[in-house]
């Protein structure tokens, strides 16, 4: 068994997605475009032996002094394995003492990672118990079927606003995204402003989308609804191994209550479809909770993942002190850090 830990202009990278199957979360262009939003250090620990890979794309952070902690970019990014790596426990558990092993030499502290809902399933299986998080469901929908069954599985009352959008004259399609980027930033802001999102959504702005447009190429794809002259609503669309990811997208507040966002979501499964892949990931409700979002999701599709996070310590002496330095720093007590729910602890955010 080999480890290593590599950056992303290492050949191995692009070496070790040849033989797994991955999504666009794991590019090194996509990790490159996620460190210049978090100011993280993009990386990747590889262990392989032979055909059998264990392999974990992230971000490292400097907390204090020579304490370190790493976390997944935005998306699922979560541990890639090889088809003979899953087929292997004993590789698998060698492995996983070595990634471990390999963290607290480089003194990192604690990990979290945001685990691929559709390639990482059943991974709770394959791993210590204990190792994931539960954090919820996801929807996506099944492409694998044939494509007449797809109106089936759609909910009555979406098939009704999806009629009405078609009668009212809305048009859906699929356009280049560079004409697009003005209108399609100003769509998301309105959108974040309307649902009172955090401010971590606001980081995603012009200059992200005219990076991510030029790093991901043809990956990346760009969907309207227009309607009476005017873009009603517009998503951005990732394909990538027969995946395909519903990633950021909004509505015009002026035509929220058509819903255009449900005949762009059917156009989109179409177009999936007929492009051979076979999933169209919607995600999930925000924080993971059922909420209107994720209802909206779950009447394309009956299909659903679990989504999983890890929240690893990897040297629980330089966590707690992280914890006691931040408590001292809010003049809280230490518990109210760990039993905050937000990890790692000592990252929590109090008013």
């Amino acid at each position: 068994m080999k480890s290593q830990i590599i950056d992303l202009f290492n050949p191995l990278w692009r070496e070790i997605l040849q033989q797994v199957r991955h999504d666009i979360y794991q590019l090194p262009e996509y990790i490159a475009l996620e460190a210049s939003r978090n100011s993280g250090l993009p990386e990747a620990i590889a262990i392989f032996d032979k055909d059998q890979i264990f392999f974990v794309p992230y971000l490292l952070s400097q907390y204090e002094e020579d304490i370190f902690d790493l976390k997944s970019p935005y998306g699922y990014p979560g541990i890639l394995l090889s088809s003979a790596a899953i087929a292997s426990p004993e590789f698998i558990a060698q492995a996983w003492q070595e990634f471990k092993e390999i963290l607290y030499q480089k003194n990192v502290c604690s990990v979290f990672l945001r685990m691929h809902p559709i390639l990482n399933e059943n991974f709770e299986q394959l791993f210590p118990p204990g190792s994931f998080t539960p954090n919820g469901e996801t929807v996506s929908i099944d492409l694998r079927i044939p494509e007449a069954q797809l109106w089936s599985h759609t909910r009555k009352g979406h098939k009704s606003t999806i009629n009405k959008g078609k009668k009212l004259g809305m048009e859906a399609k699929f356009v280049p995204i560079e004409p697009y980027i003005d209108e399609f930033t100003t769509i998301y802001q309105e959108t974040m402003a309307r649902v009172q999102a955090t401010d971590s959504y606001y980081s995603f702005d012009r200059n992200y989308y005219q990076q991510m447009s030029q790093a991901l190429g043809e990956k990346l794809h760009l969907c309207i609804v227009e309607y009476e002259s005017e873009i009603a609503c517009a998503g951005l669309y990732t394909e990538v191994c027969g995946i395909v990811q519903s990633t950021l997208g909004g509505t015009k507040d002026k035509f929220v209550h058509l819903s255009p966002s449900s005949l762009e979501t059917d156009y989109a499964r179409y177009w999936a479809h007929r492009r051979g892949n076979e999933f169209l990931h919607l995600g999930g409700g925000v924080g993971g909770t059922e909420d209107a979002v994720y209802n909206f999701k779950a009447g394309f599709s009956k299909l659903r993942h679990q989504f999983n996070t890890m929240r690893l310590i990897t040297n629980q002496k330089k966590y707690d002190y992280l914890v006691q330095l931040r408590a001292k720093k809010l003049n809280i007590a230490p518990e109210k850090l760990y039993q905050s729910n937000f990890f790692p602890a000592y990252r929590a955010f109090f008013n």
